[in-house]
């Protein structure tokens, strides 16, 4: 998965969707194999328990939890509660294994999958540990903790989701204006089409933008820190692959960042996630991080005429000092928490490359190098056979036409 972002108007992108519904997770016991009795009666458990949410039923849902664990009901209702406006078009839990602990009690290790109606053409996963106890007089098995698997937490964990539909986006937002939630939506709106228009395969055409109520809660999303994320206007969570059937993208706004944009740096910013979202299946381990920010970010500034020098400010004033790059940047140049304007530079030159190539070979040769590349079985080998097969050149020489191509355009 990836998770890669920007600074300012230009950083932003990729990877991650964790938990949901409590607290924080360790591994369970080991104490033995349940007995088929107990697996069966807990799976019947959990099917009430999707079918509650589902049905948006909170005396059902909670009809599953353990009536003496008040935190817990209490916790599990107010979450409820705040996904309520959540267009949920499937909610399934798939029980991976019980473990007995004694003959009253068992832990069950589940994968949650939901989807959004009308967004999610595959569901987003969660993991899951349950702790459940028997109760013998009432003939039933209840849950008595529900906590995620690592350390990321869900939206509606964080207060009730307001939910604003767009022509081409759904925005789910807590503790953020409907004002502000429907200006994300129209820039949103704008942005699909966009990508659609510099990306030449079908993609769902559609996105679904996260906007918490701070940074401290865009990194809780993420299962990470606040400090990740400060000056990140904006990431895209998800899982890459070429299967076609990756789970749906979630484009995570940080509020205070990307409020801080003009109207053009949030179309940019929102246009550069989208297209993660719609490049995610030929997306994969073997496309170099300046290829996929790269192109990310000539799909969101293409319909916008601006000069190389406007796009790439950073990369002009190191050439203007005589520090031309001596290579394409490393996945290690865009990490967040490093330097901001080596991560500027970073985004810059990806771009820059995605645009030589755009320009040089065409932009057919420059979707067929994307895909060709993320095609690949691995990162070893990957972009020299790209540019060998699709571009007939070598790394070495691109590399050089590449540094031509900064001080011709950037000097």
């Amino acid at each position: 998965m990836q998770r890669r972002g920007r600074n300012g108007g230009r950083r932003a992108a990729g990877a991650l969707l964790a938990g949901l519904l409590l607290v924080s997770g360790c591994a369970a016991p080991d104490d033995g194999a349940a007995p088929e009795s107990t697996t069966r009666a807990v799976r019947a458990t959990l099917d009430r328990r999707a079918a509650a949410v589902l049905d948006h039923d909170t005396d059902a849902y909670l009809a599953t939890t353990d009536p003496g664990a008040t935190a817990l009901r209490a916790a599990q209702r107010r979450e409820l509660g705040n996904l309520a406006d959540v267009p949920l078009g499937s909610w399934t839990y798939r029980l991976r294994d019980v473990t007995a602990e004694g003959t009253d009690r068992a832990t069950a290790d589940v994968e949650l999958r939901y989807r959004i109606k009308g967004y999610d053409a595959a569901p987003v996963t969660a993991d899951r540990v349950l702790d459940l106890k028997r109760d013998r007089a009432a003939g039933r098995w209840y849950v008595v903790g529900d906590r995620a698997v690592g350390d990321g937490v869900q939206l509606w964990q964080q207060g009730d989701v307001r939910v604003v539909r767009g022509k081409h986006s759904l925005v789910l937002g807590v503790g953020r204006t409907d004002r502000e939630l429907n200006r994300i939506a129209r820039t949103a709106d704008r942005a699909v089409p966009a990508v659609s228009a510099a990306w030449p395969e079908r993609w769902a055409g559609r996105v679904v933008v996260l906007v918490p109520r701070t940074v401290r809660d865009m990194a809780g999303l993420l299962g990470s820190t606040a400090a990740d994320y400060r000056g990140i206007a904006a990431v895209t969570t998800g899982q890459t692959g070429g299967t076609g059937r990756t789970p749906a993208d979630r484009v995570i706004v940080n509020p205070q960042a990307y409020g801080t944009l003009g109207t053009f740096g949030q179309r940019i910013v929102l246009t550069h996630e989208t297209t993660h979202v719609a490049t995610r299946a030929r997306t994969s381990a073997a496309t170099p991080t300046w290829l996929s920010e790269g192109f990310a970010d000539w799909a969101a500034y293409r319909p916008e005429g601006r000069t190389a020098a406007q796009i790439a400010p950073g990369l002009a004033d190191a050439v203007a000092r005589g520090e031309l790059p001596a290579g394409l940047p490393t996945d290690e140049d865009f990490g967040f928490a490093g330097d901001p304007a080596r991560l500027a530079r970073a985004y810059e030159g990806g771009w820059a490359a995605c645009e030589l190539i755009a320009g040089h070979w065409g932009e057919k040769k420059l979707f067929a190098f994307y895909r060709a590349v993320g095609g690949h079985r691995g990162r070893d080998g990957a972009v020299e056979q790209a540019m060998h097969e699709v571009l007939g050149t070598t790394p070495e020489d691109f590399t050089a036409l590449w540094r031509d191509h900064l001080r011709t355009t950037l000097g």
